[in-house]
């Protein structure tokens, strides 16, 4: 009984059965309080950490976990979208496969070759979806961005308008067109005779053979002007076979045909220069047009860049100023001319108007930059350039093109050291030797007047001084801060400056009672001299 007693009590048990924070009080069972204000601070404590990591999760986070999750569920709605596309169209018996199953595995065996580029590792199932959806998102990209991009101008279609040139007929049955301007032949103090240069014609601006030039300025000085269309430009005719002699034979036709009483001036600007250096070479030798020509004026005048006679300072002086695509166009059209009709048809006979200088590759100066862009200069050059492409016919452009690199069949040299015949025999030799100054120069003996712009990158100024170096009697004017077009184009001042260097004061037309000799005078002459040695000295 005493051990009934001595074991634990019911109470005791229930308290050892319960937390620590029970305990059994002999007066009461109840919950001590340290007990309870732990328990309480520790739910406390717990409840202010689950609140800071609530806050803790940043709205970044959540647009992830959201972004992430809707990557889920359309990931998993594309899988469902391939489970049914695959249980309706991978059926054989479905209407689909059934029309386009055989059709499409003759074609992909046909081009299963391509297989062969993608790597070892991909399914041709799988990428090549993936290639055409990629390579038609970038089409789409790209055509978007150009048909909204406002910077780039609309190109215009090239349009060929009706025919509106005079025509002469040639003894060897081609017509060639060309276009007059000025005085009336009856009464013209002055004839000019303009060959147009590469991807010109004769109207070069509508007007006249010189862009720009006024009616009234030609009325002042009694000028006739004519410019013609070269061989298989513009309205002409093409030529089957032709060289820069028989380009010197054709001016000599025109000048007759159209009524040049007198001599006549040649003029020639850029690559129309290799035409008019012809015509100074040829046309004093052909006897049917004796004493035709009254002189020479160029304007950055063309030299063919291969010339053997040029020094490998020149060369390089020259060649260092041209864009590489220029270049290759030189080297072709000297090596592989049948290539320049690819180029050719990509450019100014594609149908559509393009620039300028990307079209015959040029590096250009400030002030041509500057005048290229004017709206006047745009309608110019787009109008001359619908003329001179009007037959669409390639070759003439080839040929111009080989002309400008080819042998020339004759150096500038030629136009004024050949010496007069004074006999034959031993003994005329000899007496030669001691007496030069029985030795005339024959050829063309007239002036020439060449105007060069210094900041030129087209016709360089180098090409000029080589000219000089081998035609010493040729005037010079250098034009600083001149570009290739600045000073030809659209410059009233310049025009009167030109005018008054070949033609001395203004006289007006004539009143045709008596014959006029277009050389200038001998005033006129001591004039140029002495213009000449100031040009250089400047130099």
């Amino acid at each position: 009984m005493s051990e009934t007693t001595g074991s634990t009590s019911w109470e005791d048990e229930l308290a050892s059965l319960l937390d620590a924070g029970i305990r059994y009080n002999s007066d009461r069972i109840g919950i001590a309080e340290p007990v309870v204000e732990m328990q309480t601070a520790n739910f406390i404590v717990s409840e202010e950490l689950e609140s800071n990591a609530a806050e803790a999760e940043s709205f970044k986070d959540q647009v992830k976990g959201f972004l992430k999750a809707s990557a889920e569920m359309l990931q998993e709605l594309a899988i469902g979208c391939k489970d049914i596309v695959q249980q309706s169209l991978g059926n054989r018996d479905s209407y689909i496969v059934r029309k386009l199953g055989e059709p499409w595995e003759k074609v992909s065996g046909r081009l299963s070759f391509l297989n062969d580029y993608l790597p070892e590792d991909r399914d041709p199932v799988h990428a090549w979806p993936v290639i055409i959806f990629v390579s038609i998102l970038a089409f789409s990209v790209l055509s978007v961005n150009t048909k909204h991009n406002s910077s780039v101008p609309l190109t215009k279609k090239v349009l060929i308008h009706p025919p509106s040139a005079s025509r002469i007929l040639l003894p060897d049955g081609r017509n060639m067109a060309y276009h007059e301007q000025g005085v009336p032949a009856d009464k013209a103090r002055f004839s000019l005779i303009v060959p147009h240069p590469f991807l010109s014609s004769r109207l070069a601006g509508r007007a006249t053979g010189i862009p720009g030039l006024k009616a009234s300025l030609l009325e002042e000085f009694g000028v006739r002007l004519v410019t013609y269309d070269l061989p298989g430009f513009g309205e002409s005719d093409p030529h089957p076979n032709r060289n820069l002699n028989s380009s010197a034979l054709d001016m000599s036709y025109l000048a007759n045909a159209v009524g040049v009483y007198d001599k006549f001036w040649v003029v020639g600007y850029s690559t129309g220069g290799m035409h008019a250096w012809a015509a100074l070479r040829y046309i004093p030798d052909m006897l049917a047009a004796a004493n035709k020509l009254a002189g020479g004026a160029m304007f950055a005048p063309m030299v063919n860049p291969y010339e053997p006679s040029m020094t490998k300072e020149e060369r390089d002086r020259t060649w260092q100023k041209w864009t590489p695509r220029r270049k290759l166009m030189y080297f072709l059209a000297r090596r592989f001319p049948k290539l320049l009709a690819f180029f050719f048809h990509r450019s100014f006979l594609c149908g559509k108007h393009g620039q300028l200088d990307k079209w015959l590759s040029l590096s250009l100066g400030k002030r041509d930059r500057a005048l290229i862009e004017e709206p006047l200069f745009e309608e110019f050059w787009q109008r001359d350039v619908e003329e001179s492409v009007r037959q669409r016919n390639v070759k003439p452009f080839v040929e111009e093109a080989v002309l400008e690199v080819s042998d020339w069949g004759f150096s500038l040299m030629d136009l004024q050291v050949n010496k007069k015949r004074l006999g034959k025999g031993i003994l005329t030799w000899i007496k030669s030797l001691y007496s030069q100054s029985e030795q005339g120069l024959t050829g063309f003996l007239g002036p020439i007047h060449i105007w060069q712009g210094m900041d030129d990158q087209v016709i360089p100024p180098s090409m000029t001084d080589f000219v000089h170096r081998l035609l010493p009697g040729a005037t010079v004017h250098k034009l600083p801060d001149e570009g290739h077009f600045s000073y030809f184009y659209f410059c009233d001042e310049c025009h009167r400056q030109i005018f008054s260097a070949l033609f001395g004061t203004p006289q007006g037309p004539l009143n045709r009672t008596v014959e006029v000799d277009q050389s200038p005078s001998e005033g006129d002459m001591e004039d140029m001299q002495e213009e000449s040695f100031i040009d250089y000295a400047m130099d």
